[in-house]
């Protein structure tokens, strides 16, 4: 299966949510007129994009059929394909310029924050890259056995302490064996605790004070794995997390079991951080660099006729 068809066949759930009712109800209207407007706004919202996303969409669309006197409805889906992608576009790719770089992930609980980090590390690998990973979240049960079977997929070694060590040390020694064996890439699985915010901050801030002092100018990508399925939750994570963790972009997991993908938007415009890669199935090759154009195709993308 092709790049895009993976994409899209992902986003299955989520297209025939938002894309076929949109087509459906563009059908039902023989003019462009302000009740079209209220009703795709309506259906945005209802798709987790977010209220004040989909105003905004609603609103650039407006201002477009008037500058290029638009009058067809059936022209209205092409358009929003045309917003969304401006919208979402941005610095959606990896900056992994110097020798080591840093990948910190962090997510809560249940969100595949692990297999994120096995199929990142299995994708840098394929690309000629060395990786090396550090089990940094050490307080949650299980969690570096779990990233020791992702090492072992991806053929990488790992760093790890003891359950329940200090994060920051492991991260530490992650950096120096990755300097000792000249690797190209470090991959940190850090915390994901949200029910202690300052605990949250300062052991991230703690985190970064280790790397600027070992790695000074580093090229260091703080990444937050958020699972759609959650929705709107999935924002208000963003929000929380940037707060505390200086993030550089999201990492949008379980996108094929959803209707929910309107989200990327929401994430996007709401907490103007980019989307790097998105999740749109079970196998290591099934994270998928994120494309806005892509994306939005794949969304809204006329639906198959019977």
């Amino acid at each position: 299966m092709g790049f895009f068809d993976k994409i899209k066949a992902g986003l299955k759930k989520t297209r025939e949510n938002i894309s076929s009712q949109i087509h459906s109800m563009l059908h039902a209207f023989t003019k462009i007129d302000e009740e079209l407007f209220e009703e795709l706004e309506e259906l945005l919202v209802m798709a987790d994009v977010g209220v004040n996303t989909a105003e905004r969409i609603c609103d650039t669309l407006r201002a477009r059929v008037k500058e290029r006197g638009i009058t067809d409805p059936n022209e209205i889906m092409g358009l929003l394909e045309e917003v969304v992608t401006e919208m979402i576009d941005g610095d959606n790719a990896l900056h992994l310029d110097t020798q080591p770089s840093v990948i910190l992930v962090i997510g809560v609980n249940g969100v595949g924050k692990t297999t994120t980090i096995g199929k990142i590390a299995s994708r840098l690998k394929k690309e000629g890259k060395s990786v090396i990973l550090g089990a940094a979240d050490t307080f949650r049960a299980a969690a570096i056995e779990q990233l020791e079977v992702w090492a072992d997929r991806a053929g990488v070694p790992i760093i790890k302490h003891a359950e329940g060590a200090d994060p920051a040390a492991v991260v530490f020694d992650t950096i120096s064996a990755a300097k000792a064996r000249r690797c190209d890439v470090v991959i940190c699985d850090t915390a994901g605790r949200l029910h202690n915010k300052k605990n949250l901050m300062d052991e991230l801030a703690k985190i970064s004070r280790i790397i600027d002092k070992s790695l000074p100018g580093c090229s260091k990508e703080v990444l937050l794995v958020l699972d759609a399925t959650t929705g709107q939750n999935a924002v208000n994570q963003a929000r929380v997390f940037k707060e505390a963790a200086g993030l550089t972009g999201i990492v949008l997991t379980k996108l094929d079991g959803t209707a929910k993908g309107g989200v990327v938007l929401a994430i996007r415009e709401d907490r103007g951080l980019p989307v790097k890669f998105i999740g749109v199935g079970e196998q290591v090759d099934d994270l998928q660099p994120f494309v806005a154009a892509d994306f939005a195709r794949a969304l809204f993308e006329r639906p198959e006729q019977p």
